[in-house]
């Protein structure tokens, strides 16, 4: 086997380096675990011919699947005998992809160590079928220059040809998700992935592809609490209540808002952070007081009001983060 490929119109197409015997248009063949029946041979020059004999490089139609570039053929008398033979070397594949793909997936006690030291490590499990082999190496190689810092993609198995059940099984026993390129679903592969909750994704255009994976590896990031600024307000009076103190303030800029954080400033110096945990404005409870406005502010932990303190209100909110950062 030279290269094989999937095209659109015709089928999986299939290169044969013919090293022994004759191939004969309708003669039974596996190539790997594909099964077929030569239905049609063209030589290098674009003619169909009939026979093709030793060292004769010819492209087959006919096969069931897209065989993997440097897989041997056989030419099989009996049709029956031919399937069994792709139907074992398929089973083989698929127990061997499992395998990898669980075995991958165990954890030692090094991989634990580099968690901890890095972070929590992600990762994003991929299936990968195309229509050429070309096409997969490219998308390989744009997926390796993706950012993998905190979240990893990990491509489980890539080759061209059709989507098919054998995937679906992969995809589903390591949480991974199927990426096609200019590909097909072979028969029964929709359904299966329908019934194991597998997600099958489509493509034409290469950036598209990759915009996806992006968005669905950023989708795996923590999100990273950021600080808002909310305002700034002015002590401009001190009221003795009880063992502690509650300010009179202005509010210089923004707004502050009950239950929000505050740190409170005397000149360079930083005197408390925390919580708001009193606003009143007229001596009523207020939810939020705006800029040019008067409240009253307390805190629970904090009373060592002086004139001229400035409180600065602020609020973490979560943002989502990207590759980049």
């Amino acid at each position: 086997m030279i290269e094989a490929h999937l095209d659109k119109a015709k089928g999986p197409v299939a290169t044969l380096l013919i090293q022994n015997g004759t191939l004969r248009v309708g003669d039974v063949l596996v190539a790997g675990s594909s099964l077929g029946k030569v239905r049609a041979m063209v030589d290098d020059r674009g003619h169909r011919v009939q026979v093709a004999s030793p060292s004769f490089a010819v492209e087959v139609l006919g096969l069931s699947d897209v065989p993997a570039a440097g897989d041997e053929f056989e030419v099989f008398q009996d049709e029956k005998d031919a399937r069994a033979v792709a139907s074992d070397r398929a089973d083989e594949q698929r127990q061997s992809r499992l395998l990898a793909a669980m075995s991958s997936r165990r954890v030692s006690l090094n991989t634990l160590s580099a968690k901890a030291q890095e972070g929590e490590l992600k990762e994003l499990n991929l299936v990968l079928k195309a229509d050429v082999q070309g096409s997969v190496e490219a998308i390989l190689g744009a997926l390796r220059q993706l950012p993998q810092g905190e979240v990893q993609v990990r491509v489980l198995f890539s080759a061209p040809g059709e989507i098919s059940e054998t995937d679906v099984d992969l995809a589903a026993a390591s949480d991974a998700v199927i990426i096609g390129f200019n590909t097909t679903l072979a028969t029964g592969a929709r359904q299966a992935a329908d019934r194991a909750g597998v997600d099958v994704r489509d493509y034409n255009i290469i950036y598209k592809l990759l915009d996806d994976v992006q968005g669905a590896m950023e989708g795996l990031l923590e999100p990273e609490m950021v600080e808002e600024a909310l305002g700034q307000v002015e002590v401009r009076a001190v009221f003795p209540v009880g063992r502690g103190a509650v300010a009179g303030c202005y509010v210089l800029s923004g707004k502050i808002i009950r239950n929000c954080k505050v740190r409170v400033r005397r000149g360079d110096k930083l005197l408390h952070e925390g919580n708001l945990d009193s606003l009143k404005r007229m001596k009523e409870d207020a939810r939020e007081v705006n800029a040019g406005y008067e409240c009253g502010i307390g805190l629970d932990n904090f009373s060592a009001w002086e004139l001229g303190d400035v409180i600065e209100a602020y609020r973490m909110i979560s943002k989502r983060r990207t590759l980049a950062k």
